[in-house]
């Protein structure tokens, strides 16, 4: 009994001492990779998004297999899968707390942003359904061929809101019109987005069987309508309660926060669809408690982008294989796709900004803007292939996609917006003022 309870403390401890060694290295790697991006003019996010796809086998299982096998797969791997996944349900609550609904009612430019939100979305849905149904028998041939092009169809559409947001930041356009444009815009995809997403998780899990799907969404409309009118005035009584409008946040009230969004994320499980959408919507319904947002901002939020987020883009490095594109034609359909994404979402983008009479130029910059899909686009895809309807080689190119779309941002934006009377950042090498404007 003695040697038995020795030997799985000994397991215990090894376990122990390799998920340690795997978060060093994953935490270390995330911040060197934020700061090289940063000095590079990108966001930090795309520099730790690539230093997780960096950490598979993408490139250090290519150039050091044996380090890497003994980094990651020497202990167990469901360690840093549920951290990975808690951390993911966090990210989802952040995402939904820092939700600024506002930008939906801004009467300023509302024509425009109403256009463009329509087209960045219908534009690229339809030819990622297209490309997703085609390329299916070859590219996921284990995959049912309908729910892997509505899920290449729904990556296609999404708008990185959160990344978006702060590469504005970056640039002081949060208060200019175009900023507002982009940012309402890409609000209403977001929205539609995960909609979208949900809807079609729904449908997959269903195995495309019309009563178990019309079940499942019914469900999930009654898990939302209480949600939003029973657990949403709870919360509030229980943030009021506990002083959170002071900008207090108690260690009783962040236990009681947690709680509920572990419970939303638990439920959202049991009606048949992933935990992040719990999260997510628990984050929706305290959007408007600003206080509690600031001191959830301050207090909680660097602890979950630091730790908990590189996690996640490890996981999902682990699961991107570069390699897996071993041919000609595999790589001919990764420039495809990544062309078609960027067609629908730039070209969707630009035509609706030209048709309300919106410049050449700011048509130009709304389009690239609206394309950045960064995190958002990876959190579709692993939904995607938990689901197992994209195949490894089909993930690896809608990240390949993700990070292209991301990384050509900062660039274009710091090219462009001198021509529209936006000043770059002192650190480009761009001119600060303005050239003449281009109508063409």
């Amino acid at each position: 009994m003695t040697n038995t309870a020795n030997i799985a403390a000994h397991q215990t401890e090894a376990l122990l001492f390799f998920t340690l060694l795997q978060l060093t290295v994953i935490v270390l790697a995330a911040r060197i990779g934020g700061e090289i991006a940063i000095r590079i003019g990108q966001s930090a996010a795309v520099g730790e998004i690539i230093v997780g796809i960096l950490l598979g086998p993408s490139l250090f299982g290519l150039i050091a297999p044996d380090t890497f096998q003994y980094v990651f797969h020497s202990g167990r791997a469901e360690p840093m899968q549920m951290l990975s996944q808690i951390g993911l349900v966090l990210l989802m609550f952040q995402i939904g707390l820092e939700f600024d609904f506002s930008h939906l009612n801004e009467k300023r430019n509302r024509k425009a942003m109403l256009w463009i939100a329509v087209a960045s979305l219908m534009a690229p849905f339809a030819l990622g359904y297209t490309i997703g149904a085609v390329s299916a028998p070859m590219l996921s041939p284990d995959a049912h061929p309908q729910a892997s092009a509505l899920f290449i169809a729904t990556a296609f559409s999404i708008t990185a809101l959160p990344i978006l947001g702060r590469i504005m930041m970056e640039f002081n356009m949060t208060r200019t019109p175009i900023g507002v444009i982009a940012i309402s815009a890409a609000a209403i995809n977001d929205v539609v987005g995960w909609l979208l997403l949900a809807l079609i998780t729904t449908l997959t899990l269903s195995d495309f069987n019309g009563a178990s799907f019309a079940l499942k969404v019914a469900l999930v409309g009654v898990f939302f309508a209480v949600s939003w009118y029973g657990v949403r005035p709870a919360m509030k009584r229980i943030l009021h309660r506990c002083d959170a409008r002071s900008g207090e946040l108690s260690n009783n009230l962040l236990g009681c926060v947690l709680a509920a969004i572990f419970l939303s994320a638990m439920t959202t499980y049991q009606l048949g669809i992933f935990a992040i959408f719990g999260g997510f919507t628990m984050g929706v319904l305290l959007h408007d408690e600003h206080a509690f947002v600031k001191s959830w901002r301050t207090r909680i939020s660097p602890f979950v982008m630091v730790f908990f987020l590189p996690i996640f883009f490890t996981y999902t490095g682990l699961r991107t294989n570069i390699g897996s594109l071993d041919s000609p034609a595999a790589w001919g359909w990764c420039a495809l796709i990544v062309f078609l994404a960027t067609l629908g979402k730039f070209g969707g983008s630009y035509i609706a900004a030209r048709a309300t009479g919106l410049s050449h130029m700011e048509s130009k910059i709304l389009g690239v803007m609206m394309n950045t899909r960064a995190l958002m686009e990876l959190i579709v895809i692993n939904v995607g292939y938990d689901l197992g309807v994209i195949s490894q080689q089909m993930f690896t190119i809608l990240v390949i996609m993700a990070i292209f779309s991301t990384v050509i941002t900062s660039p274009l934006l710091r090219r462009w917006l001198p021509y529209i009377g936006i000043p770059v950042p002192s650190n480009s090498k761009l001119p600060q003022h303005a050239p003449h404007q281009q109508n063409g």
